[in-house]
């Protein structure tokens, strides 16, 4: 009786690692890119973007990782099909992004506030007591402030990344025959420019709601996000969209595939130390 107790203390803590370690693995991967990253003009934003990767790649690559495995096992343990990696990185997306506007709201005020007037500035000393602001001055739910448009970025750009990197993978290792290296650097590149390339539109919309400027009657050029997308596609066609994309994936790109390297060297090291 006292070793079967034993026993089951011996597996709980592995299965509760099990359970928990896509999760830990995420985050980890995501806040070591942005320690690299992030600009040297921006670090006072870094504790908001350490935070923002706890909660948004935490949640973001921990669900894709559960999803997909629960995926595999009901395929018979056969690779999935794109659609399906690319259905499974959409709602990774929406998870991640749920979990993670707070601090992203945060990251974007801490980031925004040395460019206002001395007046108007929140004067927020770290993402803790930027969010602790929020909820005082502001209420919870204004911590989920704009979420809409930040959900929707974000499935867009983790369906590219997420769903690209694994069938990347694939190609690379098992049609090519390509070393751990070369596989992991293919494919964290790949992963980087579908990120970017999905995501861009609707990026591209998000920032014209943010600028446009109502005219002399008082009248804003959009009535919305839609308005916005319908009216770009028929003035400029669907190219208009992918507007600064170069520049836009030389930002988005190194970070992804910086997560995508990390997250590879952790289980690794996890695996040579048995955990």
């Amino acid at each position: 009786m006292a070793d079967a107790k034993q026993q089951q203390a011996a597996v709980a803590p592995s299965a509760a690692w099990k359970t928990v370690k896509p999760f830990v693995n995420g985050g980890a991967s995501g806040m070591l890119a942005t320690c690299v990253i992030q600009p040297i003009d921006m670090v006072k934003g870094l504790s908001a973007g350490l935070v923002r990767q706890a909660t948004y790649t935490t949640a973001r690559l921990g669900s894709f990782r559960v999803l997909t495995n629960k995926a595999v096992e009901a395929n018979e343990g056969k690779p999935l099909p794109l659609v399906q990696k690319a259905v499974i990185g959409l709602t990774a997306g929406a998870i991640g992004a749920c979990v993670g506007s707070p601090a992203d709201l945060a990251l974007i005020r801490m980031q925004a506030d040395s460019t206002l007037p001395a007046a108007q500035r929140r004067n927020y000393k770290n993402a803790f007591h930027a969010l602790y602001r929020i909820v005082a001055d502001e209420g919870v739910l204004a911590l989920w402030k704009g979420a809409g448009p930040t959900v929707v970025r974000a499935m867009s750009l983790n369906m590219g990344m997420l769903a690209s990197y694994d069938q990347s993978v694939e190609l690379f290792r098992d049609k090519f025959g390509a070393g751990e290296i070369a596989t992991v650097l293919g494919a964290s590149a790949v992963s980087g420019f579908f990120a970017s390339a999905c995501s861009l539109p609707f990026d591209y919309v998000k920032t014209q709601i943010q600028k446009m400027q109502p005219d002399a009657n008082g009248k804003y050029p959009y009535a919305g996000s839609l308005d916005c997308a319908m009216k770009t596609l028929q003035s400029g066609g669907p190219f208009k969209f992918y507007t600064g994309f170069p520049v836009y994936c030389v930002r988005i790109a190194p970070h992804v595939m910086l997560t995508w390297i990390f997250l590879n060297q952790i289980q690794k090291f996890e695996k040579d130390m048995g955990l």
